[in-house]
C-alpha cells in the first residue's frame, strides 16, 4: 500500500489521513470544486523530494507541491484529482546563503517573507517584495508564481527578483536552472566566485520560464535564489493623489523612467483602506477621506552622499510634479507616508489585509499597458454593474513592471463569503469579467482555477508545446494533474 511506503520513508509522524487535516487543503478561497487528498505527507530535504517523486512513478500516485501555510486563495493547491497526495514543504526552512557582495540569497521553500526579510536585512540587504504579502507565505512560491514585486527599478525582466532554481522533474530527474547548471557542486561554484544569481540557463535555454508559472505541474522545487537590493540610508516617501487616473499614470511613467522612485505603485482608496483599516468601521472611514485614486513612491539614498542624492532626487520630482499639474504630499487624508511605507515593506499583519474586512477576496489580474487601463477598468465596473456587484467595493492595484514597460493591473473583489447571494455574484463575476477583459486586450499570463481552460484555450500553440515539454518532464503525468492544459 502507498500509506506504508510513504510512512516507511518518511516516517509515521509525516504521514497524516486525518479527516480534518485532509478536508482542510481540499478547498481554498477560490470558487474550485473541492476533492480530498488521500494523505499529506511532510518532507524535509532534497532525498526524501526525489525518493517521493520515484514512489509516486511507481505506484501512479499524484503529487501536488505545498510550499505556503494557510489561506490559499487560487485553486492551484486544490487536488485536481482523487488519490492525490498533498507534499507539504513549509517544514523545509534552511536559508542556505546570503551574499551581499553578490546581492543574493539561496532558500528552500518553506522560508516565509518575514523569515527571509530578518535574515537578509543583517547582511545590509533587502528584498523586493509583492504587495503585503500574508505571512504564511512562501518566498519561493511567490518566485514561481512570478508575483509583481513592488520596486519596478530593479525589475527588469518579467522573471526578477528570481534567479535559479533547484528542480526535481515529474521523472524523478534532477535539474539546476540559469547559473546553477554550471559545472561542479554549488558549494564549488561558490569558491569560484559564483553566485546562482543569473537566471538564463543551461546554455541558451531559459528553463525557468518554463518553471514558473507551472503550479506545481512540471516538478518540486527544493531551492531557489533571489536578488536582492542594499538597504537604503535614507527613505523619503510620498503620496500623490487625484480623481484622474491620467494624471496618476503620468507620474507613475516619469517616476520610473527617471529612475527616480524604489518603490512606486498605484492604489484606489479601497485598496488603501484595506491595507490600512483593522474593522469595517475604519475601512469606510479611511476610504471616504481619500482621492479616488493614489500613487505612492519612495525615494531613497545609499552609503554614499545619501542627503545629495535625496536632495537631487526630490528637485526632480518637484520638477515631473509640476510639469503634470499634481503635488506630491506627505499626508493624505489621514495616513502619513512614512506609515505607509513601513505597512509595504513587511507582510501584512493578521488578518491578511484582503480578507480582514468582509472575509474573503477573489482577484481577477493581468497585464496590459497604460493607454488601455481606462478601457479595461470601465469594463470591469460595467460588467459589476450588470450582476449587481457593488464597484465601490472593488480595489483596484496598478504596479508598473518590467522597468515600466507594462503594467500589471488587479481587481480585489471583497465580499462575504457567508452570503450565499454575494459569493454567486462575486463567482458569476469572475467568469464573466475575465471573458470580457480578455476582449479588450488583457493578457492574462497567469490562469488560475476555473478560468484556466477559458484562457489558455486560446493559444492552442503554447499548449502543444506545453504538453510536449510535460511528456519529457513529467511522463506519467504524477505532477500536479488537472491544472493548467494537464
Amino acid at each position: 500500500m502507498i500509506v506504508e511506503k510513504l510512512s516507511q520513508l518518511l516516517g509515521k509522524e509525516n504521514v497524516e489521513f486525518k479527516p480534518d487535516i485532509l478536508e482542510s487543503f481540499s478547498r481554498d478561497l477560490s470558487f474550485v470544486s473541492p476533492i480530498r487528498p488521500a494523505y499529506v505527507v511532510k518532507v524535509k530535504n532534497l532525498e526524501e523530494v526525489q525518493n517521493l517523486v520515484k514512489i509516486a512513478n511507481e505506484t501512479q500516485t499524484p503529487l501536488i507541491p505545498v510550499s505556503s501555510g494557510a489561506p490559499h486563495f487560487r485553486g492551484d493547491t486544490v487536488p485536481g484529482t482523487g488519490g492525490a497526495v498533498i507534499v507539504d514543504l513549509s517544514g523545509m526552512k534552511r536559508v542556505i546563503h546570503i551574499s551581499r557582495k553578490h546581492r543574493m540569497a539561496m532558500f528552500e521553500p518553506g522560508v516565509t517573507f518575514g523569515e527571509l526579510i530578518s535574515a537578509v536585512a543583517k547582511e545590509g540587504l533587502r528584498l523586493n517584495i509583492p504587495l503585503a504579502p500574508r505571512r504564511s507565505k512562501s518566498v519561493l512560491g511567490s518566485l514561481l508564481e512570478r508575483e509583481p514585486v513592488v520596486m519596478p527599478i530593479y525589475h527588469w525582466d518579467i522573471s526578477d527578483p528570481s534567479g535559479c532554481f533547484e528542480i526535481t522533474f515529474g521523472n524523478g530527474e534532477l535539474f539546476r536552472t540559469g547559473a546553477a547548471a554550471g559545472s561542479g557542486t554549488i558549494e564549488e561554484q561558490w569558491a569560484a566566485g559564483g553566485s546562482q544569481k543569473e537566471a538564463a540557463g543551461p546554455s541558451s535555454a531559459s528553463w525557468y520560464r518554463l518553471i514558473q508559472g507551472a503550479q506545481g505541474t512540471m516538478g518540486i522545487v527544493t531551492w531557489g535564489t533571489a536578488r536582492c537590493e542594499i538597504l537604503p540610508k535614507l527613505e523619503e516617501p510620498y503620496f500623490i493623489g487625484s480623481s484622474n487616473l491620467e494624471n496618476i499614470t503620468n507620474a507613475l511613467h516619469w517616476l520610473v523612467r527617471l529612475r527616480l522612485a524604489n518603490e512606486c505603485l498605484v492604489l484606489n482608496n479601497v485598496d488603501v483602506a484595506a491595507l490600512l483599516a483593522n474593522n469595517g468601521t475604519e475601512f469606510q472611514k479611511i476610504k471616504t477621506s481619500l482621492t479616488p485614486w493614489i500613487l505612492f513612491f519612495n525615494i531613497a539614498a545609499y552609503d554614499y552622499y545619501p542627503e545629495e542624492r535625496i536632495k537631487g532626487q526630490m528637485e526632480d520630482m518637484n520638477g515631473v510634479a509640476k510639469k503634470i499639474g499634481v503635488q506630491a504630499v506627505k499626508t493624505l487624508g489621514k495616513i502619513h507616508a512614512n506609515e505607509f511605507l513601513k505597512i509595504i515593506q513587511q507582510p501584512s499583519s493578521e488578518p491578511y489585509w484582503k480578507i480582514r474586512i468582509q472575509g474573503a477576496c477573489q482577484d481577477i489580474f493581468f497585464l496590459t499597458i497604460y493607454e488601455k487601463l481606462d478601457e479595461l477598468i470601465k469594463t470591469m465596473h460595467e460588467e459589476a454593474d450588470k450582476i449587481g456587484f457593488t464597484t465601490t467595493n472593488i480595489g483596484i492595484y496598478l504596479q508598473p513592471i518590467v522597468q515600466g514597460v507594462n503594467c500589471h493591473c488587479e481587481f480585489n473583489l471583497f465580499y462575504n463569503p457567508l452570503n450565499a447571494a454575494e459569493t454567486d455574484k462575486v463567482k458569476q463575476l469572475n467568469s464573466i469579467a475575465t471573458r470580457s477583459l480578455m476582449e479588450k486586450g488583457a493578457f492574462f499570463s497567469r490562469p488560475y482555477g476555473e478560468n484556466t481552460s477559458l484562457i489558455m484555450n486560446r493559444d492552442a500553440a503554447t499548449v502543444a508545446a506545453l504538453k510536449k515539454v510535460k511528456q519529457i518532464t513529467d511522463p506519467k503525468h504524477i505532477m500536479n494533474p488537472g491544472k493548467l492544459c494537464f
